[in-house]
């Protein structure tokens, strides 16, 4: 009896000193969804408080943002024509490097990250160059247009560059292709576990990027292989990476606690859509207290060793955090 009141008056008084995990508005990036046009902010109905948005309104975002007191986002475009091979994304004048050098001019204090991909600009859906013959994609065509799209990107401003397509070979395809233009400096943020999930669904509204035919399997990771992928990482860490990451994050917390295990590098997890709209709709039918929920899912996070968290709900948290809700 007496331990059991002693722990309970200690916890009343020194909570914040002896707490193991601790989340900060500094862990997280963000995601943004922008398009070309003006005044367009449109909330995607899978994904409620989750907009396309025009640059001059991904400026807007930016200062209450920063308000909220975060730095980071991660970018994602939605070009107004897709073909076979993702031509905006290779552009200058394209959607992802037209919005980095807006953000950079008005917000030079922000820290934009780009993904690095073809999903969004491909009229097939895909992460890259499809061969034909066998109806998956190319790996290493797609490598070399991945080497353009991230000169397009450091050309543009962007302080750090997230390939998630999971092309074999990806991170030191970009790290020769960056060291070789002069942006030796620029970090990698590598997507070196991602799995080929069903926690996608609601991205795939939002970045109108559903594969026409088959999935991404043949290139994303199977859910089951724990061993593969922790390889998948340390792989891309012995190419060059500068941060690795696992996504999804909620349901493979156990590969980011072994990752981090095995690596010296910071650790990002992908709080994703499809974890995002469960909590969000739960919280709308009062089938959970939301803001507890999803603050013991980024106290999760955290705990099992995630140093960056991308995720939809940061805005909220960051709102949590502000009212003293740990």
């Amino acid at each position: 009896m007496f331990q059991r009141f002693r722990r309970t008056r200690l916890n009343n008084h020194l909570r914040a000193l002896v707490r193991e995990t601790s989340v900060s508005v500094d862990d997280f990036i963000y995601p943004l969804f922008v398009r070309f046009g003006k005044g367009i902010k449109t909330e995607v109905a899978s994904m409620p408080g989750v907009f396309q948005m025009s640059i001059d309104e991904v400026l807007k975002e930016c200062e209450e943002l920063k308000k909220l007191g975060i730095f980071s986002i991660i970018l994602f475009g939605i070009p107004d024509v897709k073909d076979s091979i993702g031509s905006d994304a290779l552009c200058e004048h394209g959607i992802i490097a037209s919005s980095v050098k807006a953000i950079k001019e008005a917000h030079p204090d922000m820290f934009v990250v780009t993904d690095l991909c073809f999903c969004e600009y491909t009229d097939h859906g895909h992460c890259g160059i499809i061969d034909e013959v066998n109806e998956t994609v190319n790996n290493d065509a797609t490598l070399e247009i991945s080497a353009q799209q991230a000169i397009v990107h450091a050309k543009a401003g962007a302080d750090m560059i997230a390939p998630s397509g999971m092309m074999d070979g990806i991170i030191e395809t970009l790290r020769e292709a960056l060291d070789g233009s002069g942006y030796e400096n620029l970090p990698i943020m590598s997507y070196s576990t991602k799995f080929a999930s069903g926690y996608y669904g609601p991205f795939r509204d939002v970045a109108e990027s559903t594969p026409s035919f088959g999935d991404r399997s043949s290139y994303q990771m199977d859910p089951a292989n724990r061993r593969e992928a922790i390889n998948e990482s340390i792989s891309d860490e012995a190419q060059g990476a500068d941060i690795l990451m696992v996504k999804p994050a909620l349901a493979y917390l156990d590969i980011v606690r072994e990752i981090k295990d095995n690596t010296s590098l910071p650790m990002a997890v992908y709080n994703v859509s499809g974890e995002y709209a469960m909590l969000k709709f739960a919280g709308m039918n009062n089938l959970i207290d939301y803001d507890r929920v999803v603050m013991e899912t980024m106290i999760a996070f955290k705990r099992a060793g995630a140093d960056i968290i991308i995720s939809y709900h940061a805005k909220e948290v960051a709102k949590m955090l502000q009212k003293g809700k740990r």
